[in-house]
């Protein structure tokens, strides 16, 4: 199923765009999914039955980058911790040949911003995520799903706030999710977004649509850890617009890439973790993070 819950990044504030226009894309810099989220096993549907997941990440970020991918000449600094519970029902139900599940996302944020002289800390809900999707299964080595997930604006937000735990509008992701597993040898796996974004209602701000895939590579040991890299890719395909009018030069971009590793136990319990860093950004903050992700199946 297509993990996805919107965390880590919810949240880049409307104030930036204040201070440091040219590097905002979307509106505040951010966007409803927290890229790289997901790592091994993203397009592999587990048997029908309830799923508990959890996700934690510490994302860093001490500079933003303008159209250019030079950094903007102020002070800035960035901090989003996240704890994100997640359940998954994989129904016994089949549609257009596939397994039918559904999931359900409410993270919960610690973000402290620093821009400027100004600096604002948060705590507490961010925009819940809710989804379905169809698994298949090719093989016992390749599997695949697709989705769609709505992002609802339940997050704090005040167009005044430096810091804000939502992003105040709708959003609609449209997922395709593949993985190729093995106990022993090469694993890989690729999961790809597009996001429709509803105008933010407080400041007549419509960010742009959005582009981005998690990826995970790697190699089985035969003894339930697999070892390699993942990270991300991302880049803003449509321009923002505020009340109809055009945002040149604004879109964003960025790739990440850090070692990733996964243990499974064989009997549906797994954990994963990653680092990765971003290069290669425009109009958007550049940082690094840490996750962690762990399934319980029940």
């Amino acid at each position: 199923m297509f993990t996805k819950k919107n965390i880590a990044f919810a949240a880049i504030m409307l104030g930036l765009l204040g201070m440091a226009e040219q590097a905002s894309a979307t509106e505040g810099g951010g966007g409803i999914y927290p890229n790289g989220n997901e790592n091994f096993m993203v397009g592999a549907l587990p048997p029908p039955g309830f799923y508990a997941l959890v996700y934690a990440g510490n994302y860093n970020a001490s500079s933003l980058r303008d159209n250019s991918g030079n950094q903007v000449p102020f002070n800035f600094n960035l901090r989003v911790t996240s704890l994100v519970p997640r359940a998954i029902l994989v129904t016994e139900q089949t549609l257009l040949g596939g397994q039918l599940a559904f999931h359900a996302i409410a993270p919960i944020l610690n973000m402290s911003v620093a821009a400027g002289p100004a600096s604002q800390a948060k705590t507490g809900l961010g925009d819940i995520s809710i989804g379905a999707g169809l698994g298949y299964h090719a093989s016992d080595k390749f599997h695949y799903t697709f989705g769609l997930d709505v992002n609802a604006p339940t997050g704090s937000y005040d167009k005044n706030n430096l810091a804000n735990l939502g992003r105040n509008y709708w959003n609609m992701e449209p997922v395709v999710a593949l993985t190729y597993v093995q106990a022993e040898g090469i694993n890989a796996d690729l999961k790809v977004m597009y996001d429709f974004n509803k105008r933010n209602s407080a400041t007549n701000y419509k960010s742009g649509q959005e582009l981005h895939a998690d990826y995970a590579i790697g190699w089985g040991f035969g003894n339930g850890f697999t070892a390699g890299a993942g990270g991300y890719f991302y880049e803003q395909t449509t321009d923002d617009d505020i009340g109809g009018a055009t945002v040149a030069n604004n879109r964003g971009k960025a790739f990440a890439i850090g070692p990733s590793i996964k243990f499974d136990n064989g009997k549906g319990w797994f954990i994963t973790a990653k680092y990765q860093r971003e290069s290669s950004v425009r109009n958007r903050p550049q940082g690094d993070e840490f996750k962690l992700k762990m399934t319980i199946p029940f």
